[in-house]
Parts: C-alpha cells; sequence; structure tokens
C-alpha cells in the first residue's frame, strides 16, 4: 500500500469524525482559519511570489499569472469570503421531505455529507481556500491537487489551514498532493474517494472521466454566450457584453462568443466594437460582422468553439433567435448562456429550449458563480444533470439518508387483500 493510500484512509476516518460535528464547531474552525490567513499573510504572499517568479521564468500567460496571484486583496476577499460562508445555516441535517406513512410512522430525507472529495483544480490558490472552506462548512474530507505552477503556495496554506482547524474538529479532513503520479493513484482509490471535482481543460476533465470509477462532476470548457435580440436596450446590451467578456476574461463564466441579431447589428455591433476597442479586445467577427466591424479578424468555425479566456471573442450575426439557440447548443458547453431582450417571449423562449447549467436574461455571464448564487462560494461549476447542476456550494456538497423510525411495524401487515394501507401524508 502506497504512502498516499495510507493517507487517504486515514482521511476517511477524519471524514467520519467530520460528519458529526456540530455546527458551532464547524463554524469555530472556519473562523479559525480566516485568522490563520490573516496572521500568515506574510509567509503565504512570500510563498507566492515564489510561484510567481517561477512561472515568471516558463513564460506563463498573462490570463495564468494572473489566476495565480495571491495578492494582499485577495487574502482580504478570501478571509471575507469564509466569514460569509460561516454565516450560512448548517447545510447537515436539513429535512429534504418529511411523509407520515401511518399513524406516528414517519420517514424523513435529510442531508449528510458525501465524504471524501478529490479536488484537482487549476493554479488559484484563492480557489484552494474556497474549497477548503466549503468542504469543512459542510462536513466533508478534501484531498486538493492544485495546478502545478502554485505549488509553492498550495503547500503553505494546506499547513496553515490544517494547523488552524483540525485540533478543533478533532478530525485530520485535509490532505495536499502535488505529482501527476499522486493523481493517477487517487483516480483508482474507488474504496476511499466519494466524489472527484476536476477543474480545468476539456482534455483534463475527459482524462479523469476515463480513467477513475469514482463519480465526477464538473465542468471542462466554459464557452459562454451572449444573444442580442432585436428588441433589445442597446446601451444595456453594451455594458452586459462588456461586464460579460472584459470584467475578469480568465474566468470560466466569461463570455467568449457574442451573437446579434440582424435587425440589431447595424446599431450595435458598432456600440459595442467601440467599447471592446478601449478594453483591448480582439474581436472576431462573420462576414457580416466585418461590415459592421471593419478592423475584426476574419472569424473561422474554430473561433465558435473557442474558451479564450482572455480580451478576445468571437462575433455572430444571426437571423433569428432560433438561429442563435442552434448556435449555443451546436457551440457551446452547458454552462451560461444569456439572452439581452425586452420581450417577454423570447426571454422564455430562451430560458426553456436553452440546455445550460445557468440561463441568464438581461444580465451578465458573470453572475454565474457560488458566492453571487449565496450558495458560500463554490467548489466549481457543473454541467453535468446529476447530483449538482451549475455553481456547486455548501447544497452541492451534500448527499441524503432516508431515516424511518417506527413502533414494531412490519412489510407483513400491510400486504395482502387485507393488509393495512398506507397513509402517505406529507408532512412539509
Amino acid at each position: 500500500m502506497s504512502v498516499l493510500e495510507k493517507e487517504v484512509k486515514a482521511l476517511r476516518r477524519g471524514a467520519a469524525a467530520l460528519s458529526v460535528t456540530s455546527d458551532e464547531i464547524r463554524k469555530r474552525a472556519l473562523m479559525s482559519m480566516a485568522s490563520a490567513l490573516i496572521s500568515h499573510k506574510d509567509e503565504i504572499i512570500s510563498a507566492n511570489n515564489e510561484d510567481i517568479r517561477r512561472a515568471d521564468e516558463k513564460g506563463i500567460s498573462d490570463s495564468l499569472l494572473h489566476r495565480l496571484k495571491f495578492s494582499d486583496d485577495k487574502i482580504q476577499s478570501a478571509v471575507k469570503g469564509l466569514e460569509e460562508l460561516s454565516s450560512l445555516p448548517d447545510p447537515v441535517g436539513r429535512i429534504r421531505e418529511m411523509r407520515e406513512l401511518d399513524e406516528g410512522f414517519v420517514l424523513k430525507k435529510v442531508t449528510f455529507p458525501i465524504g471524501v472529495i478529490a479536488m484537482i483544480f487549476e493554479a488559484r490558490p484563492d480557489a484552494l481556500v474556497q474549497i477548503a472552506g466549503l468542504c469543512l462548512r459542510s462536513g466533508n474530507a478534501v484531498v486538493l491537487k492544485g495546478g502545478s505552477e502554485a505549488e509553492c503556495s498550495n503547500r503553505t496554506l494546506v499547513r496553515i489551514i490544517k494547523e488552524a482547524t483540525e485540533d478543533i474538529v478533532n478530525a485530520g479532513w485535509i490532505l495536499g498532493i502535488e505529482s501527476h503520479e499522486d493523481v493517477d493513484i487517487l483516480l483508482t482509490l474507488e474504496k476511499d474517494i466519494d466524489l472527484v471535482i476536476p477543474r480545468g481543460s476539456n482534455r483534463f476533465v475527459r482524462y479523469v472521466m476515463d480513467h477513475t470509477h469514482i463519480p465526477v462532476i464538473g465542468h471542462s470548457d466554459g464557452i459562454c454566450s451572449v444573444f442580442v435580440d432585436a428588441s433589445a436596450d442597446l446601451d444595456m446590451a453594451v455594458q452586459l457584453c462588456v461586464d460579460s467578456k472584459t470584467q475578469y476574461p480568465a474566468a470560466c463564466n466569461a463570455a467568449e462568443t457574442f451573437l446579434v441579431h440582424k435587425d440589431a447589428a447595424p446599431s450595435f455591433l458598432p456600440l459595442l466594437a467601440a467599447s471592446f476597442r478601449e478594453k483591448g479586445v480582439i474581436m472576431h467577427g462573420d462576414a457580416e460582422t466585418l461590415r459592421y466591424v471593419p478592423d475584426a479578424v476574419a472569424a473561422t468555425e474554430d473561433d465558435y468553439h473557442t474558451e479564450y479566456l482572455a480580451l478576445e471573442c468571437a462575433l455572430k450575426v444571426v437571423d433569428s433567435i432560433d438561429e442563435a439557440i442552434d448556435h449555443i447548443a451546436a457551440h457551446g458547453s452547458h454552462h451560461t448562456d444569456a439572452i439581452v431582450t425586452r420581450s417577454a417571449e423570447n426571454r422564455d423562449m430562451f430560458f426553456s429550449r436553452v440546455d445550460s447549467a445557468d440561463v441568464f436574461c438581461n444580465v451578465s455571464t458573470r453572475f454565474a458563480d457560488g458566492f453571487r448564487f449565496g450558495l458560500g462560494a463554490e467548489v466549481g461549476i457543473s454541467t453535468s444533470k446529476i447530483h449538482a447542476r451549475g455553481p456547486v456550494g455548501l447544497d452541492g456538497l451534500m448527499t441524503t439518508k432516508w431515516l424511518l423510525e417506527g413502533h414494531g411495524e412490519i412489510v407483513a401487515d400491510y400486504t395482502g387483500p387485507a393488509g393495512k394501507r398506507f397513509k402517505h401524508k406529507e408532512l412539509m
């Protein structure tokens, strides 16, 4: 048995202990974690600076460097997130269903932690803090494998979080791993790991899914689209498109494709292009777009399948809302898509026919986020259709148990022509 296997088995025992801790204890541990980030701020920034130095030497892209940086402001933001997470209701033991099967014979469906979660994510130290906080608050143990570019930052953060929390919850609940070899071992441990959540490229997520029997949730690409309908308020549409693309272009919920109805294109596209130019956005457009934005790059089919994660986007003029919806179905990633419209009929059509985890009307795609949804941050965005979909927050880290308490009831009494009848009375 490898060292990692032994560590994961110990984590399994820690998960069992953590799952039955009180809400108050988990809150106290969370606040201790927040305090530790502040008191060890200089150490964390020093480790992060080392990661940045190494990344600079390797010449990584600006978008990856932006994600990697864990500045004083990001630490403060992470701490604020933990404080807000501690103020949310306890996700453990919430009654989802309650039904009286017979007089005084009550069945309950209650929430319970999933157990041991393996998170494999990009080089974002702030994501590690969010993920660890969500797992602790929800009573789950976690194995963390961050991007290698953040190795020093992640190692430091895991140690600080362990030291700040494990004596409070009286359980070993967090483990950091660093090598690709460890990931391959991790994916074989279906008896001790209950869920894998990978975040990264389409190729990487597919690799995880193909090499494990452990349930996997998450998303690969974040090819998000905004459709500007013929009836859209054009000033609003410009503002929403600019925010969706430029507010944080490296995020998976940043818009990559902008679809514009042909009737809105002559007025709207010059306005949008002017705003994009001010922000330094490189635009790729189809032939019709080039009529109104002559300095755009001629788009290829690949542009509409591209997650740029940068100040770059694809534009396309469409003949109808049906064409826009068909384009999203053919080119999107079922993550987040939005319509800008004043038509209630088109809003409802977009809501019902676009098969994405998040479907918005007249708001920026950047709202697709666990913190903004009030979920207590997120471990990621799920585009699957089972268990959790959209931002995966505290509720997405819970499973359920059926609890049934009786008074000596037996099935034989409810069987056959003379058997007793169930009441099946809903109590909530």
